[in-house]
């Protein structure tokens, strides 16, 4: 039996196309999006001979619309990979950029820090230095003191440059000065005035404004003739040429 066909199928209207459809210029057949046009134009496939079950469908074309807006978009998809690329590298740059600086500012800290230890050590190295040597001369001069009486040239040179700051050219003059009253001896005596000790005091009880042994402790006298003689001629030199001018000689 033969197949019905109706006496108006010819006259029905082919179903209105889409606007892409439009564009594309492609009727009954699929969209074809621009990507996929692409790669159609780029393989050569668009206007290849068919095979098989498709041997007798219809040649696929492009329209003019479908190329220029395959090739905006490949355009545009090109343009967001240059941006993505600049984009990273200027990310990358500056995460770079906030590395070395934080490296620097890292290194600079700790270059600071290392500075500050090695001065703080150097600090203390001097001041345990100063204060070694310190002790050493407190050590020294406690000794000179203990041996006044046996040496009472040294506990008055020590004296009168650690309090008074007479060096060498007054303590010449010093101890040409009590080498002419006493001989350097803490138990001299004048008998006629009655003058005592290295300093020649007079009176005698004068020196006990420096302590109550002065008639026994020689640095209790020194102590006290170094006083009398800043404080009447302002340097041993000074009452030096004074005792050289006058006869007999006193100061």
């Amino acid at each position: 039996m033969s197949r019905y066909r109706g006496a108006h199928r010819g006259r029905h209207a082919r179903p209105s196309e889409g606007p892409l459809a439009q564009a594309l210029g492609v009727a009954r057949r699929p969209a074809v999006t621009a990507g996929m046009a692409l790669t159609l134009v780029g393989t050569g496939a668009m206007g290849a001979g068919a095979t098989g079950a498709n041997a007798d469908a219809e040649p696929f074309t492009l329209s003019p619309n479908a190329m220029s807006l395959a090739a905006l978009s490949a355009k545009e998809t090109s343009a967001d990979n240059s941006r993505i690329s600049s984009e990273r590298a200027g990310a990358n740059a500056q995460r770079a950029a906030v590395n070395a600086k934080q490296e620097a500012e890292a290194k600079a800290k700790a270059d600071a820090a290392a500075a500050a230890a090695k001065a703080q050590a150097e600090a203390l190295a001097k001041a345990r230095a100063a204060a070694a040597e310190k002790a050493a001369r407190d050590k020294q001069r406690a000794s000179i003191i203990a041996n006044a009486k046996s040496d009472p040239r040294s506990a008055a040179r020590e004296l009168a440059a650690s309090e008074y700051g007479w060096g060498d050219s007054q303590w010449r003059c010093l101890n040409l000065l009590w080498e002419g009253e006493s001989s350097w001896r803490y138990t001299a005596e004048n008998p006629s005035s009655g003058a005592y000790g290295i300093p020649q005091s007079l009176p005698a009880r004068k020196m006990a404004k420096f302590g109550a042994d002065y008639r026994s402790n020689p640095i209790t006298q020194i102590k006290w003739g170094l006083w009398y003689i800043e404080a009447s001629y302002g340097s041993p030199c000074n009452a030096w040429n004074k005792w050289q001018s006058r006869y007999p000689h006193w100061y």
